[in-house]
C-alpha cells in the first residue's frame, strides 16, 4: 500500500502537470500573436493550428484530473507534444524573432523530453 505522501505527491504532481496545460492552452487564446510567430511557415492555417492546439492543451489538461479519463489525456499530451515540436525547434532556429537567447531556446528542447516523461507517468494504470 503506498503511504500518504506518497499518494499527496502524486496528487499534487498531477495537479501541476495538468494546470501547466491548461494554463499555456489559454495563453494560445490570450497571445495568439505570440504564438503564430513560432509557427514554422511550410504548416497551413496558422491561427486555426494555433488555437487547436491551445484547446487541446485545456481540455486534454483538464481530462488528465478525471480519473477515467486521465491514462487517455496523458497519451494525448504526449502525442500534442510530438505535433507540437517542430515549432519550438523552429522557435530555436529564429530566436531574434522572439528576444530570447538562443541557448536558453535550445535548453527549452531537451526539457520537451522531461515532460514527455512526466506525461507517460500518467498513462500507467
Amino acid at each position: 500500500m503506498e503511504s500518504h505522501s506518497r499518494i499527496m505527491l502524486n496528487t499534487v504532481g498531477k495537479w501541476a502537470f495538468a494546470a501547466l496545460f491548461i494554463l499555456g492552452g489559454v495563453g494560445h487564446f490570450v497571445a495568439t500573436d505570440f504564438y503564430l510567430k513560432i509557427m514554422p511557415p511550410y504548416l497551413p492555417d496558422h491561427r486555426a493550428l494555433v488555437l487547436l492546439s491551445g484547446l487541446f492543451e485545456v481540455v486534454l489538461g483538464l481530462l488528465l484530473l478525471v480519473p477515467p479519463t486521465s491514462r487517455l489525456a496523458a497519451w494525448g499530451l504526449i502525442m500534442l507534444h510530438v505535433a507540437v515540436f517542430p515549432a519550438n525547434v523552429f522557435m530555436y532556429q529564429h530566436s531574434p524573432r522572439f528576444g530570447l537567447p538562443a541557448a536558453l531556446l535550445l535548453l527549452r528542447l531537451p526539457f520537451q523530453g522531461l515532460l514527455l516523461l512526466w506525461a507517460h507517468r500518467y498513462t500507467r494504470r
